[in-house]
């Protein structure tokens, strides 16, 4: 481990801490250790599992303060929505903690008596499991990861994105300190580099979440060794506000949905279509709920929006609204990155966009947002359509079978009535086209982690 990671405070631009990051040796150790360890975690009884998970979930909440300031320290969430995103998982942890035993019972799907035969199948963990993991959601993404993928009795090597580093070794360490043996679920540290180590192991599944462009590369390294391989990927997702929506309420939540965690979400909303009869309106109502939004210092606990995590993404930001404005959009406000130290972007409205704008069709991961006017719904579909990305798509009437109508011609793993940029652990959580492959969450989410065994039985005459 001769190389270093250095963490960096992305309100201050200060690096605050320096990791070891994995060589190649320690990894190659590391996955033969999972490798050996894998077994005996699976031959433990389910309900020995389920202890240390539980007992995982209870640390998060007990330390909850603690970790929510490392994971603010270092990509610059506001404090509150650390703790909030840190306590929700606790939800999440509890739908595994209750429906996995029931998605691992076997199941006998034909008797026939007359020949003696029974068919069944069961399900058996995958093995050794690679979560190359992100910064944006630590505690969400992971988990959604690592604790079916530990219920359902695969070993795990953990590596946190290089912008979540510390938050990845607290919750190592967590999940250690809850039982869960140090050679079952194993930290690799690093960046790029070492994440491309770890996929050349001899492993059973990649589970990645994080860009399309880094997706693509993992697909290729996964399809030469006919590795398991799942992508939870980016998304460009719409929301259309039709001409019978609630004005007000209807702006407030597509701008909570589109800035917050300064709208560092792969299904925050990152285009808005709005029906041409209320769009002066919305777009007055839509101001002045994100001219309300405090941006500062992310420790504060009334700060709303706080720094990108990445220095790089501010000019990814400022290259898609110049683009906009030569195009003819109009920038109701902000528009540019904060004075000052950080990695500050104003937020920033966008008005009068258009698909030829990179705005409306690249990913923009930033407190930045188009708004574009529609004249029915015939039209919105079409531009919501007009993406290779899949997410999740979002949509604001009162009239349900209006919404039910349009929401099932998009092409896309979510969609939202009257809401938006939320996941349910209930729901499975899927994207389409850029958007990447696999499902997470829900029942179906658990058996990801599992593979059928066909048992055909027939007793001797």
């Amino acid at each position: 481990m001769s190389e270093t990671l250095p963490v960096t405070d992305p309100s201050t631009g200060e690096v605050v801490a320096k990791l070891a990051c994995d060589d190649a040796a320690s990894i190659a150790a590391k996955v033969e250790r999972a490798r050996a360890a894998q077994p005996g975690w699976f031959a433990l009884p389910l309900e020995e599992r389920e202890k240390c998970l539980f007992r995982f979930q209870k640390g998060l909440l007990s330390e909850r303060e603690q970790l929510a300031r490392t994971l603010t320290m270092e990509m610059g969430k506001p404090i509150s929505q650390a703790r909030a995103e840190i306590t929700a998982t606790g939800d999440r942890i509890q739908f595994f903690l209750d429906h996995t035993e029931e998605m691992l019972e076997d199941e006998v799907v034909h008797r026939d008596p007359a020949q003696r035969l029974e068919e069944r199948i069961s399900w058996e963990p995958l093995g050794v499991v690679a979560n190359v993991s992100a910064w944006n959601y630590p505690y969400f993404v992971g988990s959604n990861v690592f604790v079916p993928a530990l219920l359902t009795g695969n070993s795990v090597l953990y590596k946190p994105s290089e912008f979540a580093s510390l938050t990845g070794a607290a919750i190592v360490q967590l999940l250690h300190e809850s039982g869960v043996p140090e050679s079952v679920v194993v930290p690799v540290i690093g960046g790029g580099a070492v994440g491309a180590r770890l996929l050349s192991q001899p492993l059973d599944a990649v589970f990645f979440t994080g860009s399309y462009a880094t997706g693509r590369v993992i697909a290729r390294a996964a399809a030469e060794r006919l590795l398991h391989v799942q992508l939870e990927l980016g998304g460009k997702d719409p929301v259309y506000v039709c001409d019978d929506a609630p004005v007000a309420k209807a702006a407030a939540a597509a701008a909570d949905g589109a800035f917050y965690n300064a709208g560092q979400s792969c299904c925050a909303v990152e285009r808005i279509y709005v029906h041409d009869r209320i769009l002066g309106s919305f777009v007055e109502a839509f101001l002045e709920t994100v001219r309300g939004f405090r941006v500062g210092d992310p420790m504060r606990d009334d700060t709303y929006i706080g720094p990108v995590t990445r220095q790089a993404q501010l000019a990814v930001l400022q290259a898609q609204v110049d683009d906009a404005r030569a195009k003819g959009a109009s920038v109701l406000c902000g528009g540019t990155p904060s004075a000052g130290p950080g990695f500050f972007f104003q937020p920033t409205v966008v008005t009068q966009a258009n698909h030829a704008m990179t705005l409306m069709r690249e990913e923009s991961f930033g407190p930045v947002i188009g708004i574009q006017g529609v004249r029915d719904d015939d039209e919105a579909i079409e531009h919501m359509l007009d993406t290779e990305y899949g997410l999740t798509a979002s949509l604001y009437t009162p009239d349900r079978a209006r919404a039910e109508r349009i929401l099932s011609r998009l092409n896309t793993g979510s969609v939202y009535w009257n809401c938006c940029d939320r996941v349910s652990p209930r729901l499975p959580w899927s994207g389409r086209g850029h958007s990447g492959l696999g499902v997470t969450l829900s029942r179906q989410g658990i058996r990801t982690f599992t593979r059928p065994k066909a048992w055909h039985l027939k007793a001797q005459d």
